[in-house]
Order: structure tokens, then sequence, then C-alpha cells
């Protein structure tokens, strides 16, 4: 049975029928009195503005991972700790119970999002061709950000999104597509062998892998001289004055060189520290900065920890050092297929002082899909976050990131 938790108000008509009002009513109350940061007011939440929201649950209902297919098959948050524990993900409230959608972009938040890469340059999906790559000219495509997808099957612990749609790039080309998006709920056995490490008895963990799928629908193959695209995964999180992202890399001479690390002007030194083979970057919300490392550095890991809420995520994205991967920056570019692999943002205000957030986002992008027609490309990433004592989440923090917490404390 498809496990649309009570969110699809007309799916069970029993004795009392199907009842809306009722269905929202039960939500506010819920929200009313679950603690804002909570994931039961999350769901609530997204139970009273949204209508296609599927959750997978453990079977101690202590890890929860939460759906939405009007939002692409989003991951819009989840819990290690049940309906009272923190929520992961970070919600834009505002935008999401506002009446109408906004016209460039709707960024409703959610701790993983599928979207498709490149951003800027001559193969573009984000600008028209002939436009200039400024933010008046910027178009989120409809299929990744205001298209609802269909889900072709749920259980408790998956479910399977898909969507077709057609998309053209700057230099004109176009792409007749077929996405499969599948979100899997995996267990602490399942973790454990995903990071190799064995999970304390007295940790709390959440975790889940996605399958994105697109296939070239065509009649035409995909190739470089047309232009590619690629998947590109972004994790929106709450932050907190005490988060910080940490991303170790393969310390190779002159590897500085390619971490890229003025995409909103310079970051300040003590918001950046880059060592040999790590990464301490600061994402409190409160400055617009980001960061990108290269294939030829990046290892199949980034993570990030709150000081203030004693909580570790990890993020495992598929890293291809030999592959091409798509550039996004926003310019007519000279090496279009040398972009970033891996890509932490911290939110912040604008020049006008107006702020989309605050949060912080962990990105990872597939390599650029040259696909024959009627072929699919896929990219998996995995995303899990623990709780537990500050000492055993030191110990998984060195074991996972060679890291010390105390140090990055100080």
């Amino acid at each position: 049975m498809k496990n649309y938790l009570f969110f699809y108000p007309c799916l069970l008509l029993g004795a009392a029928g199907c009842n809306p009002a009722s269905n929202n009513t039960e939500a506010a109350a819920v929200k009313d009195s679950a603690a804002k940061g909570t994931y039961a007011y999350d769901a609530a939440f997204l139970k009273k503005h949204t209508a296609k929201v599927i959750e997978l649950t453990s079977g101690d209902s202590s890890a929860k991972v939460l759906l939405s297919a009007d939002y692409q098959g989003r991951v819009m948050t989840s819990t290690a700790l049940g309906d009272d524990g923190n929520s992961f993900g970070w919600l834009n409230y505002d935008l999401i119970s506002a009446p109408e959608k906004k016209k460039q972009f709707n960024p409703v938040g959610g701790e993983e999002r599928f979207w498709m890469g490149p951003e800027g340059g001559q193969y573009s999906l984000y600008f028209k061709g002939g436009d200039s790559f400024n933010i008046a000219h910027w178009q989120v495509p409809s299929v990744i950000d205001t298209d609802s997808y269909d889900v072709t099957k749920s259980d408790k612990s998956m479910a399977v999104f898909s969507k077709k749609a057609s998309i053209k790039n700057y230099s004109g080309t176009s792409f007749e597509i077929a996405i499969e998006r599948t979100v899997s709920l995996l267990g602490k056995d399942q973790l454990s062998q995903r990071l190799n490490i064995s999970i304390p008895a007295d940790v709390h963990v959440v975790g889940f892998e996605t399958s994105n799928k697109i296939t070239n629908t065509g009649s035409n193959d995909w190739t470089k001289d047309k232009g590619l695209v690629s998947v590109w995964l972004l994790g929106m999180f709450t932050p907190s004055s005490e988060t910080t992202v940490i991303i170790p890399f393969h310390g190779i001479p002159n590897a500085r060189s390619f971490i890229t690390d003025n995409y909103f002007g310079d970051i300040p030194k003590e918001r950046l520290q880059v060592a040999d083979s790590v990464l301490y970057f600061t994402c409190d919300g409160k400055l617009r900065s980001k960061i990108g490392l290269s294939p030829l550095i990046a290892k199949p890991i980034a993570a990030s920890f709150d000081f203030k809420k004693n909580v570790l995520t990890i993020i495992i994205p598929q890293v291809n050092k030999d592959a091409a991967y798509v550039n996004s920056k926003w310019e007519m570019q000279k090496e279009p297929y040398k972009g970033d692999v891996i890509n932490s943002y911290n939110d912040g205000p604008l020049a006008d002082g107006t702020q989309m957030g605050p949060f912080y986002e962990v990105e990872s992008s597939s390599p650029a899909l040259e696909l024959k027609k009627g072929t699919t490309g896929e990219y998996k990433q995995t995303t899990c976050h623990f709780e537990g004592s500050y000492a055993t989440l030191q110990t998984l923090a060195k074991q996972l990131l060679g890291v010390d917490l105390n140090t990055i404390k100080k």
C-alpha cells in the first residue's frame, strides 16, 4: 500500500469521509502544540500547506524522513529522535504558505532537492540565449522548481518519483528527458556498511540515499559541443552560531588552487580555514559566501557539525576525478567542463539588507551526462545525521573525517 501519510486528504474514505478542512484543523493543532524546530512542527506545517507529502519511517518510529511530490520528490526534512526530535531540513515557512509562487525561483527549502546543471555559461539551463548573466535574466526551469512529480511507488522505507520534461540550454540545444528519483530510508546496519564504521548503540541516527536517474528520451545523442547536463543535489540545513562545514580533500601539491572561494567575493580568513587536506567553512547564516571543490581533489565525503545542538551531518556523494563536470559560473566559459563536484553555501544578508534564510547548503553534482539517445545516467548520494554525546560524536568525526572536533571548537 502506498504510504501517503495523512497527506492525500481524500485517499482514505473511512466512516468519517473526506474532510480537508478537518485535516487542516488537526494539522494546525499539532503545529500549535509542537515546538518550532521539531520534526512534528514541520510535518504538521507541510500537511497543512501542501498536498503530496510522504513519510518514510523506521520500525521504532525514531528515524523519519519527510518527502514532497509537490516539490519534485524533495527530501523536506528528517529526524533521528522521532516527532519531538530536531528537524534537520531548513523550510521557508513564508513561501510554502504563500498563496502565489514566485516567478524566478521558489526557495521552499528542504534538505535535499533535485536540480540540474549547469547554472551559467554557454550551456546554461537557467539563462536564455543572448541574455546577460545577471539575476534579472536568471530563471529556474519549472521542472526543478514548481512542477509536481508523479509518485510511482512508495512504502514506509522508500518512494519513487518521476517526471518527463523538455529543457533548452543557452546555446539552443533541446533536451528531452525522463527523470526518476528514488529516496530510500537506511537503517543503522545499512549506514554502518555504507560508512564502513560501527555506529555506537547510544548514537541516534537517521540516514537516506537518493538515486537520481536522467534518461535521454529525444532523437539525438547528447554531445559536449552542444552542451551536457548534470544531476545537481542541494541540501538546505538550519544553521546555528556554532556550525562548521568540514570537507576533507586529497592533499596533492597545489591543492588550494582547486578550491574556489570567490563566488560572492572574498571570504574572511577566520571563516574559511584550509589545512593540508581539510577545510573548515563557517556556516552560521550571517555572511553570503560559497566554496567549491574540483573533482581532482575532492573525496566522496562532506560534513558539518553543529556545536550548539551537538549534531554531526555526513554527506556521501559520488566523485570521479577523471570525469568532466559542468561549469556553473555566470560567464561565457573557456572551460565549460571543469566545474565543481562538491559545494557549500552560507546564506547571509543581501546588499539591500534582505535575506532568504538563514540557512546553509552542502551540494554535490554528477559528472556531465554524455548520453546517447535512449540511455540513462544515474547519480547517488547518502545523507545522515548523528546525535549523541559530544565524546561519542568526536570519535565518529575522527573515524569518518580524520578531524578533531576540539580543534575546530577552539
